[in-house]
């Protein structure tokens, strides 16, 4: 009887009542959060928000775009940020605070992408979004002043498993999808900062966490349009340790070994893939971390792997694990 009436509350008031937790990717603890117009206004910077990039009129098949106002170089590199919410809650504008910092020094365009929720469509409409935005912004790179080689994905949670999906699929035709009208742009990118996103989600089913991956009701499940272990196929299909390969991006992953939500094992299970097949992987622990609850240093640590892979700076990229408030 419980499990009807949850059910029955999820379908009245949507899936983020089943599933909204303390320390889940929309609050995690001392995160900066969503700018207002007023503050964007502030910044030395230029924007433009809900910008289409599939020729539709779906307000979440569209981007926002930032760039400094005196830009360092005539050619910016850019930053995609994919949001999380576990793939049916979330919002581009979560994006603006959190590259601010990277678009004021004035070495870095930013973009933050939306995407359809699965609420409104399952697998791969997500990703197909997400490569119709990569295709969009090479295509327009010329125009906004930006560099289409030297384009890195970052994404925490839901848009940490679409960034590495990015990265991971740039040589798969068949999953490019055919939104908008650049086909003839390739979706490859540069590099994949990855927060906490899962990697492999068929694993999920037997790894400990705070749900039930076997239900239909779990985010996984929402997303695929069933249960995972009765969608096995699809749920390879969507993870990103599958299509690992020689020529991949680098990529820089963060992780709680704490995280009950994305068990900390998605991580290592990416970091060997990576590591097996030769494709550079910065792997860095959170101790005593949960989902998100990172301190400032992760952001820094970001800050030095992109300036190494995109802005071409000398020096190594650390991956010791980060200090934790609690320690």
């Amino acid at each position: 009887m419980i499990r009807l009436a949850l059910s029955a509350l999820m379908f009245t008031l949507g899936a983020s009542v089943a599933f909204a937790q303390p320390d889940s990717d929309e609050q995690d603890p001392g995160m900066p959060g969503v700018m207002t117009r007023e503050e964007l206004e502030r910044e030395p910077i230029t924007f433009e928000l809900d910008v289409p990039y599939a020729q539709t009129d779906d307000p979440r098949q569209s981007l926002d775009l930032y760039r400094p106002r005196e830009p360092s170089e005539e050619a910016l590199p850019v930053i995609v940020f994919f949001h999380g919410g576990g793939w049916y809650q979330g919002d581009k504008a979560d994006g603006a605070a959190r590259v601010m910092p990277f678009v004021s020094s004035g070495d870095y365009a930013a973009v933050s992408v939306g995407y359809r929720l699965s609420g409104e469509a399952t697998w791969p409409a997500q990703l197909h979004d997400s490569k119709a935005a990569i295709r969009w912004i090479k295509a327009n790179a010329d125009e906004h002043g930006l560099d289409p080689d030297r384009l890195a994905v970052w994404g925490r949670g839901a848009g940490g498993h679409l960034a590495l999906m990015l990265g991971m699929t740039g040589d798969e035709p068949k999953l490019e999808g055919d939104l908008g009208p650049y086909d003839e742009v390739a979706s490859e990118v540069a590099a994949v900062v990855n927060f906490f996103g899962v990697t492999d989600m068929m694993a999920l089913v037997d790894q400990p966490g705070e749900f039930d991956r076997s239900s239909p009701e779990v985010p996984e499940a929402l997303l695929l349009g069933g249960a995972l272990p009765e969608n096995e196929e699809q749920a390879i299909g969507a993870s990103p340790v599958t299509y690992v390969s020689e020529g991949d991006p680098p990529v820089l992953t963060l992780h709680g070994d704490e995280d009950t939500v994305v068990p900390y094992d998605q991580a290592v299970r990416l970091d060997v893939a990576l590591t097996d097949t030769g494709v550079p992987s910065y792997f860095i622990t959170v101790p005593g971390s949960g989902h998100g609850d990172f301190p400032e240093e992760a952001e820094k640590r970001v800050s030095i792997f992109l300036s190494r892979v995109l802005l071409g700076e000398e020096g190594e990229i650390p991956t010791e694990p980060l200090v934790t408030a609690q320690e």
